[in-house]
């Protein structure tokens, strides 16, 4: 079999430049040892951090009112990749310090300082949810980057996911929102950030978007708590909330908080660490 493998290599070589080799590791470079990153265009970007169902499509719509500062759609950067398909183009990049991860970071990078200067103006806000699970990595590709962690009660949380899925089975509602609220939970310790919550956003929207505005050091703007005079793209599925609330244009009241007794064991240790629940937690 080698004898005949060398013989349809010689062939293929003479005739189209290709030779077969064995699928599998040994058609992948050798792992990149000394990563150089590359020079990053977007400069200090703003990462909202949150859980599903926390407002954070009202507040970038709030952040994106501002002349200086956009704030687009739900970007979902998790779901984009660069990939080197062959032995030899990841051999090339490897000679440059990259490997697929860096390739990544380079695209993601371009993505959103391209979308920025189409807006036309100076700062980037982005606000996907799933990036709560990223945010390791994004502060990575980004030293700069500042966060902002949007905190609301987890028992309001889950009423609001319930009312969207009811027929999403309890136990399965729960442990998905534990996932995102326990990430935050994380990133607030391991990362530096304002912390920003849904309740008070709403109830004080003048106050708490000047605290954002001294915090990415800009001047605050009064247009930014009337959102709906300003074009912020579509807003519908898949790019964050699409409901009546956030196309009123203007932020709505939040719902009576739940009694302690309506919010979910595996939700109640964070509910407590978040200063919505008093006393010690039975999660």
């Amino acid at each position: 079999m080698p004898d005949v493998k060398r013989s349809l290599n010689r062939a293929l070589s003479r005739t189209t430049g290709l030779r077969l080799v064995r699928a599998g590791a040994a058609t992948r470079a050798k792992p990149v040892r000394d990563l150089v990153p590359a020079r990053r265009e977007l400069r200090a970007p703003v990462f909202i951090l949150s859980s599903v169902r926390s407002g954070s499509t009202l507040l970038r719509s709030m952040l994106g009112s501002h002349s200086a500062l956009y704030a687009p759609h739900e970007m979902h950067l998790g779901d984009l990749a660069a990939q080197a398909t062959s032995w030899f183009a990841q051999t090339a990049l490897a000679e440059f310090g990259i490997d697929e991860g860096e390739l990544t970071a380079m695209m993601w990078d371009r993505l959103l300082a391209e979308v920025l200067r189409r807006s036309g103006k100076s700062v980037l806000v982005e606000k996907t949810p799933n990036h709560v699970f990223l945010a390791d990595r994004l502060a990575g590709i980004w030293p700069d980057a500042r966060f902002v962690f949007l905190l609301r009660h987890p028992g309001a949380i889950h009423q609001s996911w319930r009312a969207a899925r009811p027929n999403e089975p309890a136990g399965e509602t729960v442990a998905y929102l534990r996932r995102f609220c326990t990430e935050v939970q994380r990133c607030r310790a391991t990362l530096p950030g304002l912390d920003v919550r849904y309740e008070r956003l709403v109830a004080d929207p003048a106050g708490e978007t000047r605290r954002l505005c001294a915090f990415l050091g800009v001047e605050w703007e009064p247009g930014m708590v009337e959102y709906g005079s300003h074009g912020h793209g579509s807003y519908r599925r898949g790019l964050g909330d699409w409901s009546d609330n956030i196309r009123s244009g203007r932020p709505q009241p939040a719902r009576p908080l739940p009694d302690p007794a309506e919010v979910p064991r595996g939700l109640r240790r964070i509910a407590r660490d978040w200063g919505y629940l008093a006393g010690p937690a039975d999660d």
